[in-house]
């Protein structure tokens, strides 16, 4: 259990941190990147998986290989826009085991999307029996088939809930 002396030791830890490095917009640096290409998760079924995300969650699949680094596991691409990809990877003859948060791990991907589309998709969740929760009235939490925890976010690119922090 943290306790009140905890939680204060780290507050101070982010603030030395936070005046260590983090500069304000008007004098930070240009980003050495273009942006994300793609992020890339674990699928235990390629069928599910593409109808998850492209039939409930209309992100379009835009392309399916097979990887070129396991033979018989497939590489696939779906449109998240603003020229971004989420990929995946499937491992047959792998065991994997469930998705599992560990530190160095996956915790969630938030994915923004237009506040009149976000209602919809959170429409289709309900319609599909997805569980999910809301949050702040911008944001829903749920997992994909595999276990992964996904966010849909209203606030645009930079913004979170209506703080910007690009």
């Amino acid at each position: 259990m943290t306790t009140t002396n905890d939680l204060a030791a780290l507050e101070t830890e982010r603030n030395r941190i936070r005046a260590e490095y983090l500069s304000p917009a008007d004098r930070r640096p240009a980003s050495s990147a273009r942006g994300l290409h793609h992020t890339a998760l674990l699928s235990s079924d390629v069928l599910s998986t593409v109808r998850f995300y492209q039939d409930i969650l209309e992100f379009p699949l835009t392309e399916l290989i097979e990887n070129r680094d396991y033979p018989g596991s497939s590489h696939f691409f779906f449109d998240i826009g603003n020229g971004n990809l989420l990929a995946f990877f499937d491992f047959p003859g792998l065991d994997l085991g469930p998705y599992a948060e560990v530190l160095g791990g996956l915790h969630h991907v938030a994915i923004s999307v237009d506040p009149e589309r976000w209602q919809h998709l959170v429409d289709k969740l309900k319609q599909n029996g997805i569980d999910h929760v809301v949050h702040s009235e911008v944001s829903v939490y749920f997992k994909d088939p595999d276990g992964a925890r996904l966010e849909l976010i209203a606030d645009p690119l930079g913004e979170m809930y209506g703080h910007r922090v690009l």
